[in-house]
């Protein structure tokens, strides 16, 4: 996807922010069973043709809204993805200004899992 250059500025100003990880760091400690959330901010049309193991979703655009009602421990384990890192980053952000101490954003979302080859739930 061809982003504007103001959207890719305002993620690097997000990026400086934000604590990140990445798609094998991630595969890695699902592997392991940790326990963390792991949340897909993508739009409900994405999350509904498929979306990694054990994510929930919570889309970009009420992720403000709706964090404290399904994760009211502002100091869990978060780690946000969406389809390549930007809109994760974005939302990151937004959540440590929010007082969630503990949000990671994962570099590559979910195109890099899928091209590492990665397992993903349909909903079909």
């Amino acid at each position: 996807m061809d982003h504007t250059q103001a959207f890719i500025d305002i993620v690097k100003l997000a990026r400086e922010r934000i604590r990140e990880t990445d798609v094998k760091t991630v595969k890695s400690r699902l592997d392991r069973g940790e326990r963390f959330y792991l949340v897909d901010v993508r739009e409900e049309s994405e999350w509904q043709l498929s979306h990694l193991p054990g994510a929930i979703h919570i889309g970009r655009g009420v992720i403000e809204r709706d964090i404290e009602g399904v994760i009211p421990d502002f100091d869990a384990d978060i780690i946000l993805y969406c389809g390549g890192g930007y809109r994760s980053a974005l939302a990151a952000d937004n959540l440590g200004r929010m007082g969630f101490t503990n949000v990671q954003s994962m570099d590559g979302g979910f195109t890099e899992w899928t091209e590492s080859g990665h397992a993903v739930v349909t909903d079909s």
